[in-house]
């Protein structure tokens, strides 16, 4: 190991630049299999790459454009903003037309750019002018917009499991150039053990504790006791973009949503005294809300929303009163689903009817040529009837009487579930009095 690379973390010097040692990802590599075929055709395409941290969704990323020999660029989504990436897209697009060839853009925690930044990519992948790289440890499908998804693979990455972790821990043991061979170490089998336990799945986690062991070594052998020391001198077991992170937002998210008040406290005092950005919070809280509560208690996103403002405009540790009281509110409140299941069957709906037809009664009729047309033709407006409503049909043909929305019993949700009956009996008057008139 050369003097420049004593300063960079084992965790990078040990980065795989192979592909034969990318291990725990057999699903992708070998032969037969997703990745190998890519390889193997000398075709690249765009890719998300989902998965925990440390599975190697980077390293994957990095290894594909060396393969390929494309100009690329890696970006964070957390520390880049959109303008520096439609920078580079525009460089990008310059590539394209004087080389012919596109250019590799790496966003790392895509998820982290919202529906409209994300897309801002679309036509420059619809192009070609760009292959598109991205990752993230959250479910695609509800963070990445449709459009974009539907442009690229989905490669999931899984947790690395304890063969993968043995091999890795022992590479960085024997590797003379970049690891930790050159100190001619060894390690007791137990010591090996535990850090495979605490790593949880994620190499980075694994190699970064081994390191600190191997510093506070005063043997040849690194021991359980250089481990656990190892593990204390970690000032704490949180990391914002690790395997915790994600166990305390489900600690918070599960607790509100069994309405066990303290509980969720003590998550929310967990996560904030660990540093997590309060603004994250905010953000689950306010999905929560619309997500876990809904109509059964409408005033609970206004609640959530003001919690974020508060915080935004107080700042630590002022506003994070606000996301206690918010917490408070939400774990309390009656909770409901059935908001979320509606737009979750409404949206499984579209997918499988995709170009149902507007009804040509419920469409605007701009220009003449609309209105001869049928545009607008047998439109009843509601305001001009007794009830303020009438039975004409607004959904499409083939979904006539589809129901979404079946509402619970839960707060404000009863006096929902009564206003939907009373229009339906309603209609259902306004119905029978046309037959009537028709005979």
């Amino acid at each position: 190991m050369d003097m420049g690379e004593k300063h960079i973390p084992l965790a990078e010097r040990m980065r795989p630049q192979s592909f034969d040692r990318l291990y725990g990802q057999d699903h992708l590599l070998g032969k037969g299999k997703i990745l190998t075929e890519l390889i193997e055709a000398e075709q690249l395409v765009s890719l998300i790459f989902w998965g925990p941290p440390g599975s190697g969704k980077t390293t994957l990323a990095y290894m594909l454009a060396k393969h390929f020999d494309l100009p690329h660029t890696f970006f964070s989504a957390v520390l880049s903003g959109i303008k520096e990436v439609k920078g580079v897209m525009a460089k990008a697009e310059s590539h394209k037309k004087m080389y012919g060839k596109p250019m590799i853009i790496f966003i790392d925690e895509i998820h982290r750019f919202n529906k409209a930044q994300q897309g801002a990519f679309l036509p420059y992948v619809e192009r070609g002018d760009v292959v598109l790289f991205g990752s993230t440890t959250e479910n695609p499908s509800f963070e990445i917009i449709a459009p974009l998804l539907s442009r690229t693979k989905v490669l999931v990455l899984n947790p690395l499991l304890e063969d993968a972790l043995l091999k890795i821990i022992d590479d960085a043991l024997a590797d003379k150039e970049h690891g930790l061979g050159g100190r001619g170490l060894t390690i007791e089998p137990q010591a090996r053990k535990m850090i495979i336990e605490f790593a949880n799945g994620d190499a980075r986690r694994a190699l970064n504790t081994l390191e600190i062991a191997a510093n506070l070594a005063h043997a040849p052998q690194i021991t359980a006791d250089d481990v656990q020391e190892a593990l204390q001198k970690r000032t704490l077991l949180y990391d914002k973009d690790g395997e915790e992170h994600f166990n305390l937002i489900s600690a918070l998210h599960k607790s509100l949503r069994n309405s066990d008040v303290d509980a969720a406290l003590y998550w929310l005092a967990r996560m904030l005294s660990a540093g997590e950005d309060p603004l994250y919070i905010a953000r689950r809280l306010v999905r929560f809300a619309s997500e876990d509560i809904g109509l059964a208690d409408p005033e609970a996103l206004s609640v959530a929303l003001h919690a974020k403002e508060a915080y935004d405009f107080l700042g630590t540790p002022e506003g994070e009163l606000a996301l206690a009281e918010a917490v408070i509110y939400l774990g309390s409140a009656p909770k409901s689903n059935r908001a979320y299941s509606a737009f979750q069957k409404a949206k499984g709906d579209v997918e499988q009817n995709p170009y149902e037809p507007v009804p040509l009664q419920i469409r605007n009729p701009v220009t003449r040529l609309m209105k001869d047309i049928g545009y607008g033709k047998d439109y009843a407006y509601a305001h001009d009837f007794e009830f303020g409503t009438t039975d004409m049909e607004t959904l499409p043909e083939r979904l006539k009487g589809r129901t979404f929305y079946e509402p619970g019993t839960m707060g404000f949700e009863k006096d929902v579930k009564k206003r939907i009956a009373w229009w339906a009996s309603v209609k259902a008057k306004i119905r029978a009095g046309n037959k009537d008139k028709e005979k």
